[in-house]
């Protein structure tokens, strides 16, 4: 008998043995066969151990597409530095395939420009570099110049909505525009300003002279011909060497001669004197208006700025501060480190201000390093 208190403590589970003792009652239906016995554990009851339980198939679910993933450029955290000085030592090997006539690697500029596109959308170093006028040592100055124009001009590219594969091709171009210049005098480069009129006919010819190079390379790309070519075109047909219209001469081709021109301004040939950055701009803005697009002055305006990093400027205040940041919708208020006050006594702890938010501070003009 199985008591209820039993049943409560949970003592009374399973008694087979007091079942089997019981007498059936006479005249009684037979009673319904007994349950099978439970498995017991299998450290109870050795025997062969029960084949693994097997789960239900679940649905896969699809994976991310391939196009959705975020695909994170290899150059991401390249230097810019080398990078800029590769581009520059692999410009000068250009001048020796000219001697030569060694096949042009193509895919090797390709590749470099490439990275040059990735390390400018990842950060602003290599721009500055390119602005900079310190070449590498020993470098030729037309390989300088090239690398410049092509790193300047992928950057106004990306300012006007150019996609990458764009930007690259218009890098590649503004690396070869000047290729024909290797087959003229140097001392033509350094007498722009006071050439013959033989001489004019010679440096004015370098554009066809940079083409028929690139063709004889078998330039992939008849784009990156065309841009080479006009360069040296104006809006109101004052360029060379076809005289073209604004509307005749390409984009890319607009970009390159806007760079150019900028870039020889703050780096000729020696002895010409050089403008600074600032200077430049206000030259191109003062004196190039019909020369060059609206549209790309105010692109280069708003990446290179009146006043770049490094620009030491006065302000109304008589104070004197250094750019260090340029507001890309406020050219002429940069932020500013204030680093002397207005009787010209050096800080001794500089003062940042940015110039977009103080409306009664503005510059009045750059001055010289160590100057006033």
């Amino acid at each position: 008998m199985v008591r209820m208190s039993d049943v409560v403590r949970g003592i009374a589970r399973d008694k087979p043995a007091e079942t089997a003792k019981a007498a059936p009652t006479p005249g009684a239906s037979p009673p319904p066969p007994p349950p099978p016995p439970r498995p017991r554990p299998v450290e109870d009851a050795p025997g062969p151990t029960p084949p693994p339980a097997v789960d239900e198939p679940r649905a896969v679910e699809p994976g991310p597409s391939l196009d959705a993933l975020p695909i994170e450029p290899a150059t991401l955290s390249e230097s810019a530095e080398p990078l800029f000085a590769e581009l520059q030592l692999f410009l000068a090997r250009v001048r020796e395939l000219i001697r030569t006539g060694d096949e042009f690697p193509w895919s090797e500029l390709e590749q470099i420009i490439e990275r040059c596109a990735a390390s400018l959308e990842a950060s602003i170093d290599l721009f500055w570099l390119a602005n900079n006028t310190v070449a590498v040592a020993g470098v030729d100055y037309l390989a300088f110049h090239q690398a410049r124009v092509g790193v300047l001009a992928m950057t106004i590219g990306a300012s006007v909505g150019y996609d990458r594969p764009r930007r690259v091709q218009l890098g590649m171009a503004g690396s070869l525009i000047d290729v024909g210049l290797w087959q003229l005098p140097e001392s033509l480069l350094r007498r722009l300003d006071s050439l013959s009129t033989d001489e004019q006919a010679q440096y004015r010819s370098h554009p066809r002279l940079s083409v028929e190079l690139i063709r004889r390379w078998s330039s992939p790309r008849e784009g990156l011909v065309e841009a080479v070519l006009q360069h040296h075109e104006r809006e109101q047909g004052q360029g060379f060497p076809q005289g073209l219209p604004g509307a005749a001469v390409s984009q890319d081709a607009k970009i390159l001669g806007l760079v150019d021109t900028y870039t020889g301004l703050t780096m000729p040939p020696a002895p010409r004197p050089r403008l600074r950055p600032h200077e430049a701009i206000r030259e191109i803005v003062r004196s190039k208006h019909e020369a060059f697009p609206s549209q790309l002055v105010k692109a280069l305006l708003s990446e290179i700025s009146v006043f770049p990093p490094g620009t030491l400027v006065r302000l109304n205040t008589g104070e004197v501060g250094r750019v260090t940041a340029v507001n890309r919708h406020h050219p002429l208020r940069p932020r500013v480190e204030i680093v002397a006050d207005g009787k010209g006594q050096r800080l001794g702890s500089p003062k940042s201000t940015d110039l977009a938010e103080a409306p009664f501070l503005y510059i009045t003009g750059a001055v010289a390093e160590g100057g006033r």
